[in-house]
């Protein structure tokens, strides 16, 4: 039987059902489902008992974890202490899926959001992990304001920016050229019909629904692409895959569930220190396919913007904070410390809500030394001689 080498954390409240397509996706490309095991993260409220039989009818290994589940999950290994990272009711709840893949020895995670479909002529997960294994000549893209739109290829048509880059960034003048590419750690596919945009910019454009009225198809993507050295870019979870070596600079951040109430940054900010931890370690996102359909679902925009606006002034300068640590260090748990060092120590009180960078610094921290207990627990302990 092949080895279970991949594991998938879908967030879900609602459509679950979607990762039906998904797997009918790799049946049509002749992906091995054995490799994969799903981690369906839900809540109490859902029946987590239809989402198992889901599983059981596809043929597909996985676990259901609601918010009781993944409580006893987290005594079950000896680590109730940092319970605390999974925030209560939040998309980045996905961190709850890179500590059972940390704690277990898959590979690759992939992130898949439950308002997503696979297009059919992509092989989703085999495209992903060739991705992964990419090696060769690539166009590197860059700009004067150090930041990557990754919708960059038809935005003269469009005028899209994703949601999370920096107003200051707008209007950047961007370069492109071709280098090479051979460490890929983690893969980030785009997304067709609803374009993923903060609430600002769905309401400039017109759309009261949280859905924007700008839609990408696929002639928006004219190909693969990476971000160079020095510059960031969007990090979207819905259609992402990832080598288990980035999961110690890959915590989606404590969000919603915060004094705060800064959120819709969780994927964001990972991506912003995923990114510079990579430029550090020689490493790439790989960005472009396979693509997937983004079918958000009608909801206010407004509603959004209330959860975006307490931290969108933090968005403008979070990456100008770190840009210039984890010099020096060389893997991912290091650079991830030097940030969150810089995070804890700075004074933020010119910024509305810069308590946030504080307590998220220590977040950091309490992250790495959850991952360092789940080391614990699965390495042997030494005889005594």
């Amino acid at each position: 039987m092949t080895e279970e080498d991949i594991c998938v954390v879908v967030p879900t409240i609602r459509e679950y059902e979607c990762m039906r397509e998904y797997f009918d996706n790799a049946r049509e490309h002749g992906f091995d489902l054995n490799r994969l095991h799903v981690v369906l993260v839900t809540e109490d409220f859902c029946d987590g008992n239809e989402m198992a039989a889901m599983l059981d009818d596809e043929g597909v290994s996985g676990e259901v974890f609601d918010g009781t589940r993944r409580d006893e999950w987290f005594e079950s290994h000896g680590i109730s202490e940092y319970s605390h990272l999974i925030p209560a009711a939040s998309h980045a709840q996905t961190s709850f899926g890179l500590l059972y893949l940390w704690a277990g020895d898959f590979e690759y995670g992939f992130f898949i959001d439950d308002d997503t479909l696979p297009h059919a002529e992509d092989d989703f997960f085999g495209r992903h992990l060739r991705n992964l294994q990419f090696d060769g000549e690539i166009e590197q893209v860059s700009s004067d304001e150090q930041w990557v739109n990754v919708l960059y290829q038809n935005a003269d048509e469009h005028g899209l920016y994703p949601r999370g880059y920096p107003y200051a960034a707008m209007d950047e003048h961007v370069e492109t050229e071709t280098t090479q590419v051979s460490d890929v750690v983690a893969s980030q596919g785009l997304w067709t019909n609803v374009p993923d945009l903060d609430a600002v910019r769905i309401l400039m454009d017109g759309d009261l629904q949280g859905q924007a009225q700008t839609r990408t198809s696929r002639d928006d993507f004219e190909g693969d692409f990476v971000a160079e050295p020095g510059n960031y870019l969007t990090v979207c979870s819905m259609n992402l895959a990832f080598r288990r070596e980035v999961v110690p600079a890959f915590y989606q951040l404590p969000m919603d569930d915060n004094p705060w109430n800064v959120g819709r940054f969780d994927d964001i900010w990972s991506g912003v220190f995923l990114k510079r931890a990579c430029d550090l370690l020689g490493t790439q996102i790989y960005n472009g396919g396979p693509l997937c359909e983004h079918n958000k679902a009608p909801r206010s925009t407004f509603g959004d913007l209330q959860n975006e606006v307490a931290g969108l002034e933090l968005n403008e300068h979070l990456w100008d904070i770190i840009d210039g640590t984890g010099e020096g260090a060389d893997c991912y748990a290091d650079v991830f410390s030097a940030m969150a060092d810089a995070l804890v120590s700075g004074d933020w009180s010119e910024y509305e809500n810069g308590e946030f960078f504080t307590y998220i610094g220590e977040y950091m921290h309490d992250w790495l030394a959850c991952l360092d207990a789940l080391d614990a627990v699965r390495e042997p302990i030494p005889a005594d001689d």
